[in-house]
């Protein structure tokens, strides 16, 4: 089981508000320049959010949902720092409740 640690906001917030995009594509080239392998994805609708441990997060974020989820907790922290508006955790998966960390219930990614 891996812990993965995540930044959550409204899709309209992370998506459309604030140029996380461009903050990806250039942790993307930088990852790709040292070889390193990719460790952080863009969810729509995550589907962690349903799990019943998650609920209390689920209320506190408008709907529907984006997150970024990374297995580099310092990651997250700096994107926490960046964004501010943001609700960060972790969790631990794969388990019970969470079977699949990265899973969506958007039909379209």
């Amino acid at each position: 089981m891996k812990t993965y640690y995540y930044v959550l906001a409204s899709q309209h917030f992370l998506m459309e508000e604030e140029p996380i995009e461009e903050v990806l594509k250039e942790r993307t080239r930088n990852y790709h320049e040292q070889e390193k392998e990719i460790d952080f994805w863009l969810i729509k609708q995550p589907a962690f959010l349903e799990a019943v441990e998650m609920k209390d997060i689920k209320k506190k974020c408008p709907q529907p949902a984006a997150a970024i989820i990374s297995t580099n907790a310092q990651f997250i922290t700096w994107l926490k720092l960046r964004l501010e508006y943001v609700i960060t955790g972790e969790f631990s998966a794969p388990s019970d409740s969470i079977p699949n960390p990265l899973a969506s219930l958007s039909t379209v990614s």
